[in-house]
């Protein structure tokens, strides 16, 4: 009875090691991905906050 037990625990772990990896690459990969759109949003900002009359130059003049 011991050994049938620590067999079925065995098994269920082994099946549940590939999920298991398989879930920390995705999370990886979406905070990579998150990083990237968050460096690219600020970096068009510090361009944005830099240069406002270049880039806004358009959207002022169909305002007025």
């Amino acid at each position: 009875m011991q050994k049938m037990m620590k067999t079925h625990i065995l098994i269920v772990a082994f099946l549940t090691m590939p999920l298991l990896q398989g879930c920390t690459v995705l999370a990886i990969a979406d905070v990579a991905a998150s990083t990237v759109i968050y460096g690219v949003k600020t970096a068009v900002n510090v361009v944005d906050s830099i240069t406002p009359d270049i880039i806004n130059r358009d959207k002022s003049k169909k305002k007025d």
